[in-house]
């Protein structure tokens, strides 16, 4: 699962938090969510943050979203859709066909799942994960229009053997060469499955401050 990521005012994302500044969405946005962009720090679910898609005009170009799908039958906001099954759920089967998105982040967080003698799990240490090597982490999601603005779900996939320890779960990375693929409608998703980024760097997190 995915439902922290940090947000470094890096040379790499500083264009990209300028671009949704800059959108016409941004100014929508002060009145449809009354939710002020997160430019860097820690990103939670429900927050407004910029996310990369393609325009009705088919450009690449960014969008500040929400992030989180409002599911019928579920109180809380859903923040993550399996990519094994996103293409047969109702609630993602549309935005997985035509509606990709790529969120850009530093790194995320996940917490350590812990096993215990009573064949439960208890929260351990939290740590920050990017790909190795990379300069931002490119999080693969879905998006869809609620109320007339844009929301998203970020994807997961089963973990790399290198952080299995710490969850079932990690989000569904790809290289940066292959973010217009992702969110180009006219492509199939389904070819990018294997180029997932699972080779990864870690440490845990104190305070907010890692890697």
């Amino acid at each position: 699962m995915c439902c922290r990521y940090y947000m470094e005012m890096s040379p790499a994302l500083r264009p990209i938090v300028e671009a949704a500044q800059r959108s016409r969405l941004y100014k929508a946005s002060i009145e449809k969510v009354a939710k002020p962009l997160i430019t860097e720090g820690e990103v939670f679910p429900d927050s407004l943050v910029p996310v990369i898609a393609t325009s009705k005009s088919g450009e690449k170009s960014v969008f500040p979203m929400v992030w989180g799908f409002h599911v019928p039958g579920i109180s809380r906001t859903v923040a993550n859709a399996r990519v094994e099954t996103a293409a047969e759920k109702a609630s993602f089967r549309d935005s997985w066909a035509a509606h990709r998105c790529v969120i850009p982040a530093s790194w995320y967080y996940e917490w350590e799942h812990v096993p215990t003698p009573s064949g439960k799990s208890k929260t351990g240490d939290k740590y920050a994960i990017m790909p190795k090597g990379g300069e931002l982490t490119w999080l693969c999601g879905l998006y869809r229009l609620e109320n007339n603005f844009p929301h998203f779900v970020i994807l997961t996939r089963e973990p790399g053997d290198s952080i299995a320890f710490i969850h079932d779960r990690m989000p569904f990375i790809l290289p940066e060469s292959k973010v217009d693929f992702w969110i180009d409608p006219e492509r199939n998703p389904h070819m990018l499955l294997g180029s997932a980024i699972t080779d990864v760097v870690f440490e845990k997190a104190e305070r907010g401050n890692a890697l």
